[in-house]
């Protein structure tokens, strides 16, 4: 007997309204998901063959009633459907989204060739100043420009390019009895520190001109005039009986004439007879910031026209440094990292805009990293001394004439004196200076001046220096039991060539 359960078999060519009284959205969903998976319909389709369903699927009850509420749903970010049989958004086709693309293209481009043209972000309509501007035309005219915001300069092979024909290597020469009577290039600590000997000089090599000369130094330079005007270290050529230049360009040595130089600056001129060298413009100095890039273009240990890159470390440092001539006391020194050797003495420190913002004069011999220039505030101040062999005016410096070291416990116990004592012992006293003049004494302590304590020499000589050359001040003495005050007149050091 035939199963009542058992439903016919579907004909090949389905009738709709079969499937109508089963499920009665099939119209409805055929039109808009003509390929959906659910529980309507007397089958399912899977890999082209039809499987039965279950009965619990058969007889879901669909049938709308009053207690039942069927809410509209909507895709993630898309409209709400107010209804079952509503129509899905067509598709976007390829077409149309690539025409859309292409109008965003020239849009865009249009506007970014606008925004350039007309120059828009640097204008007053979008905040900017006349200051902006004027920034930029001095950026245009300059023949070296750099982008302010990048992490490292992008245009050092174009200072290298413009400024390096302008770097001269020079060479001193000087007879074999004179360089064998010392000097400092006898001294190690000062070869090193100032780097302009190398030591490695051949002295089998030597000249035959106005006897037999050796070579003594090398170091560096810069023509600041295209006549022939070059710049370097004093220390560079001191003591030389000829000096030779080789300038880019020219195949032979030039011999240097020179004209002026200062011990107490370490500064000298040169000059080489030619026209239409090769120069280099002086910048300012005191224009600098901390952190600011530098290019250091010279000589070291004989690789000609070698660059090297750092930036500004400080300024207004403070050096001295001994030789067979004396003390050099440098001042307002700008202190860098650019790699500098023995044979950067005298070479440019360029900013980047190719100016020469200083020499290199001096290395720190007990670390690395660490150089020195002399800024061109202090070169501008005696150049035209130098060139005209001019005695340069020399800066008045405070001073009374008096050799001071701290007290100690052993000091005050023989001087009979609390040995809680803080100030500052006399142990020499210059003959005809301030200090003899107004009345100090070797074995004096000096506690205070004009009311205020100074526990240490360094602090006493610092406020003695603030002074200017004949102010009065009033030391306030310890001479052995005795409370004093003492009257001196401040004089000037350079006319006592002491120290202070």
């Amino acid at each position: 007997m035939e199963d009542e359960n058992k439903k016919p078999e579907q004909p090949q060519g389905f009738s709709y309204d079969q499937e109508n009284r089963d499920d009665p959205y099939a119209e409805v969903r055929r039109e808009s998901e003509p390929y959906t998976f659910g529980p309507y319909g007397p089958s399912q389709t899977f890999g082209g063959r039809e499987q039965p369903l279950q009965e619990e699927q058969r007889t879901l009850d669909v049938t709308p009633s009053s207690t039942k509420e069927y809410r509209p749903f909507t895709v993630t970010g898309g409209p709400t459907r107010q209804e079952w049989g509503a129509q899905p958004p067509r598709r976007t086709s390829f077409r149309s989204m690539f025409a859309a693309f292409l109008v965003g293209v020239v849009v865009v481009g249009g506007l970014m060739f606008t925004a350039d043209r007309q120059n828009w972000f640097s204008s007053e309509l979008f905040g900017g100043t006349s200051q902006v501007k004027e920034a930029i035309a001095k950026t245009v005219n300059n023949p070296v420009t750099n982008s302010s915001d990048v992490v490292r300069p992008n245009n050092i092979a174009k200072i290298f390019e413009q400024s390096s024909p302008a770097v001269v290597k020079i060479e001193t020469y000087a007879s074999a009895q004179q360089n064998s009577s010392g000097g400092m290039s006898e001294d190690d600590f000062f070869r090193q520190f100032f780097g302009d000997r190398s030591g490695n000089t051949d002295k089998s090599e030597s000249k035959n001109n106005k006897g037999e000369l050796q070579q003594t130094g090398m170091g560096s330079g810069f023509i600041f005039d295209s006549t022939g005007y070059i710049l370097t270290n004093q220390h560079v050529i001191n003591g030389a009986s000829e000096i030779k230049v080789t300038v880019d360009g020219h195949s032979d040595p030039l011999t240097a004439k020179l004209l002026g130089s200062s011990y107490e600056l370490d500064l000298a001129v040169l000059k080489i007879e030619g026209k239409d060298f090769p120069a280099l413009k002086l910048g300012d100095s005191s224009g600098l910031n901390m952190g600011d890039w530098v290019v250091a273009i010279g000589n070291p240990y004989g690789f000609d026209h070698t660059v090297t890159v750092g930036v500004l470390s400080s300024n207004e440092r403070e050096i001295s440094i001994q030789d067979t001539n004396g003390t050099r006391n440098y001042e307002h020194l700008l202190q860098t990292d650019a790699s500098i050797n023995p044979g950067n003495s005298g070479g440019p420190l360029l900013n980047l805009q190719g100016e020469v913002i200083g020499i290199n004069t001096a290395v720190s011999s007990q670390a690395q990293g660490i150089g020195f220039a002399i800024p061109t505030s202090t070169i501008t101040e005696v150049l035209d001394n130098l060139k005209s062999n001019t005695e340069i005016p020399q800066k008045p410096v405070p001073f009374i004439g008096a050799t001071l070291t701290d007290v100690t416990a052993d000091i005050a116990q023989r001087l009979g004196i609390d040995e809680a004592t803080k100030g500052s012992f006399i142990t020499e006293i210059m003959f005809n200076t301030p200090a003899y003049k107004g009345d100090l004494r070797q074995y004096d302590v000096i506690t205070g001046m004009d009311g205020k304590a100074y526990k240490s020499k360094e602090e006493l000589i610092a406020a003695i220096q603030k002074k200017a050359v004949g102010d009065k001040v009033n030391f306030d003495v310890l001479r052995g039991e005795k409370k004093l005050e003492v009257t001196v007149e401040v004089g000037d050091k350079n006319k006592f060539n002491v120290q202070q």
